[in-house]
C-alpha cells in the first residue's frame, strides 16, 4: 500500500519539506533557515515524530487501537524489528479521514511511507541519529495512552507525571538534534553540555505549548496537561478547567505551568549557546523558538486566562518577523540581551524607532 495509495511508494523529499510548512509553522521557520544536509535530516526526522504524534492525539481512536497502531509503528521505524510500514499504513487505514476531509496532519500520517522511504535515502550516520529518539517518543506516547486509557484522552496527575509526559514529547526530539549535531569531530567537553542541556531545550518549547494551548488541547484532542494535583489546590476539576466560572482559579496554574517552563530558560540558553555551527546548523534556526517561547511566556504572564479560550495567547506575526529578522543577524552572544528584550515587551516595539 502507498502512501500516496497508488503505485510504488518512492522517496519524496520536495513532498516532505512542503509537508512541514503545512504542520508546524514553528518548525517550518527552523528548516527554513537550516542549509543542507541538517535542512532535510530534521525535516524527515520531524515528520517521523509527527506521524506518531497525530496518533496520539486522536480522539476519535479507542485508546486499544491507539496503542496498537503506535507499537506497530515504533517497529515499523525501527531497523532492528521485522515489521513493515505498509503493516502500520494498513492498521491506520481504518482511522484515516477520507482524502478531501483530511488535515495537514492526517496527509503527513497516509504519506508515512513516503516519510520513510525519504528517511531511507539518508546518509547511514544521519539515520542512526534520529531513529533511537524516535523510537524512544512513540514508545513512551504508546506508554502513555495505555495508562490513560480507561479516561479516553490523557490527564496529567502531577508535575513529575507532567515532565515525563513533555520528555517523550520534546525532550527526545532534543537528544534527536544532539545526535545529529555531535557526529564527527565535536569535542567532548561540548558534545557533554549538549547531551546535559538538550532536554531541557526540548522540555522548555513542550512546557510553552502545554501553557498556551489548554483550551484546543481539551476541546479537540480531550487532553489535560495541566496537573489535576496543581488544580485541586485552586478547587478546580480538570474536566472543569476551562468553565467560565473556573476561569480565574485556573489562570492561576496556566501561570503556575508557565513558571514551571520559565525554568528551563536558562539551559535551554546555555544549550544554543553551545552547538556547534556543522553539518548545515544554525543558530538562527533554534535561537528563533526559544525566542518565540520567551516572547508567548510574556504573554502567559499577562494574559494567562487567555489559555482557556478560543482566542489563545499568541504572539503577534510582526513580532514574529521582527525576532526572525534579528535573529538572522545576531550571534549566539546576543541571546541573553536578546531574552531580556522579549521577556519585556514585544520585540517589534523595542526596535522601533522613538517619534
Amino acid at each position: 500500500m502507498s502512501g500516496r495509495e497508488h503505485g510504488s511508494v518512492e522517496p519524496d523529499l520536495a513532498w516532505c519539506h512542503e509537508a512541514v510548512q503545512g504542520v508546524s509553522r514553528t518548525f517550518a521557520l527552523t528548516v527554513d533557515v537550516l542549509d543542507e544536509p541538517m535542512a532535510s535530516q530534521i525535516c524527515v526526522g520531524y515528520l517521523l515524530c509527527r506521524v506518531a504524534d497525530t496518533v496520539e492525539d486522536a480522539g476519535h481512536i479507542p485508546p486499544a487501537a491507539q496503542s496498537d497502531v503506535l507499537r506497530t509503528y515504533e517497529r515499523a521505524i525501527d531497523p532492528n524489528e521485522d515489521v513493515s510500514i505498509d503493516r502500520f499504513r494498513a492498521e491506520i487505514d481504518e482511522w484515516l479521514p477520507e482524502p478531501e476531509e483530511r488535515s495537514d496532519d492526517w496527509a503527513v500520517v497516509a504519506e508515512s511511507p513516503t516519510i520513510l522511504a525519504t528517511f531511507e535515502q539518508l546518509d547511514p550516520e544521519a539515520r542512526e541519529a534520529i531513529i533511537p529518539p524516535v523510537v524512544e517518543m512513540v514508545d513512551g506516547m504508546a506508554m502513555f495512552v495505555d495508562r490513560h486509557a480507561d479516561k479516553g484522552g490523557l490527564r496529567i496527575d502531577d508535575r513529575d507525571e507532567l515532565e515525563q509526559y513533555c520528555y517523550y514529547a520534546a525532550g527526545t526530539v532534543g537528544n534527536l538534534i544532539t545526535n545529529l549535531l555531535t557526529r564527527g569531530d565535536v569535542a567532548e567537553s561540548r558534545a557533554r553540555r549538549l547531551r546535559e542541556t538538550a532536554e531541557e531545550f526540548g522540555l522548555l518549547l513542550q512546557l510553552v505549548n502545554v501553557s498556551k494551548d489548554v483550551y484546543d488541547d481539551y476541546t479537540e484532542e480531550n487532553n489535560v496537561y495541566l496537573p489535576a494535583e496543581w488544580l485541586a489546590d485552586e478547587g478546580v476539576d480538570q474536566e472543569q478547567l476551562i468553565a467560565p466560572e473556573n476561569r480565574e482559579s485556573s489562570a492561576r496554574v496556566v501561570d503556575r505551568t508557565a513558571n514551571y517552563a520559565r525554568s528551563f530558560l536558562d539551559d535551554a540558553q546555555a544549550y544554543l549557546e553551545t552547538m556547534p555551527l556543522s553539518h548545515g546548523n544554525t543558530i538562527e534556526a533554534w535561537s528563533v523558538p526559544y525566542l518565540l517561547a520567551v516572547g508567548t511566556l510574556r504573554e502567559l504572564r499577562t494574559r494567562p486566562e487567555d489559555a482557556l479560550t478560543e482566542a489563545g495567547v499568541k504572539i503577534s506575526r510582526q513580532e514574529v518577523f521582527a525576532v526572525m529578522s534579528v535573529a538572522n543577524e545576531a550571534g549566539r552572544e546576543s541571546l541573553a540581551e536578546l531574552r531580556e528584550t522579549i521577556a519585556r515587551t514585544p520585540y517589534h516595539h523595542a526596535v522601533e524607532p522613538a517619534d
